[in-house]
């Protein structure tokens, strides 16, 4: 597998897209040697709000997917399913023929749906607080959780989330403040500066779920996966415990939760993280130690 040496404040590529669209994809770290590719979540949240996700990136380069509809790729996307196409794209611009795998939350989507129609081109999968209600029936649990919690910024970012959903661009932006701390276990100063970073839009988060074959999560579930390992956060309003865990199981992933921790571990718990992380994706083989 080639090697690809970046600088620590990261450079910035262009895969070739099979519709002749460049995708962008931000390499990170200061060492060299097979990147991991990282998806982001949101869903086209643009990736800045990953940082260097704890310092991974200077344990093992990073090539971070800049999707469609982020600022950096621009259009929009084609629907999860169909953008798999995109991470082969960028995989083949930095020379991997099998590429270990970070998704983020909706970025999950994207990883399992690229193991699932290219399990050739996949050596391991890292979903970290995937959103898996779609693979499973488990139900939501994330009013459960947030039940447990007294912070009025939390009780007015559950109001935010349980009304009508946007239907226009301004309450879009208007409404994603307010529902920020649901993201997290606490609302400190540390997670107030991290919840502004990257951007989206109502048209680019709703282009997500188009053109979705209706059997993609059978697909999934059938799909002979690569080693793949799931944290989750026990405190995650967003995307709950039980899915996670149920999704862990149907996958037949190993599961990691981590404690008093919401949506974003390598912010809230990195050095947990980390310890969960790193036997996976900084060793020359995937999987724990």
């Amino acid at each position: 597998m080639p090697t690809v040496k970046s600088s620590q404040t990261g450079s910035l590529i262009h895969a070739a897209a099979d519709d002749g669209t460049p995708i962008a994809v931000q390499l990170l770290g200061a060492g060299s040697g097979p990147p991991v590719l990282v998806l982001p979540g949101g869903p086209c949240r643009s990736p800045e709000y990953l940082e260097d996700l704890a310092g991974l990136a200077e344990a093992r380069p990073l090539a971070v997917l800049h999707p469609r509809g982020t600022p950096a790729t621009g259009g929009l996307s084609r629907g999860w399913w169909t953008d798999a196409a995109d991470v082969v794209s960028a995989a083949d611009a930095l020379g991997l023929d099998r590429a270990d795998l970070l998704g983020h939350s909706a970025g999950a989507q994207l990883a399992l749906a690229t193991a699932a129609r290219y399990p050739d081109r996949v050596r391991s999968l890292v979903l970290v607080t995937p959103a898996l209600t779609w693979l499973t029936d488990t139900g939501h649990d994330g009013e459960a959780i947030a039940g447990r919690r007294t912070e009025p910024v939390i009780t007015r970012a559950m109001a935010s989330l349980a009304g009508l959903a946007p239907e226009d661009e301004a309450r879009f932006q208007a409404d994603s403040p307010v529902q920020r701390p649901a993201g997290y276990a606490r609302w400190s100063l540390r997670e107030q500066e991290h919840a502004p970073l990257g951007s989206t839009s109502l048209a680019a988060s709703g282009a997500w779920s188009r053109d979705i074959p209706g059997d993609a999560a059978h697909r999934i579930r059938q799909a002979a996966l690569p080693p793949t390992l799931v944290i989750g956060g026990t405190e995650d309003i967003l995307v709950g415990d039980a899915p996670v865990r149920a999704g862990a199981r149907v996958l037949g992933a190993r599961l990691e939760m981590i404690e008093d921790c919401g949506h974003y571990p390598w912010v809230e718990q990195p050095e947990a993280f980390r310890r969960l992380v790193d036997p996976w994706v900084v060793q020359d083989a995937p999987g724990p130690r």
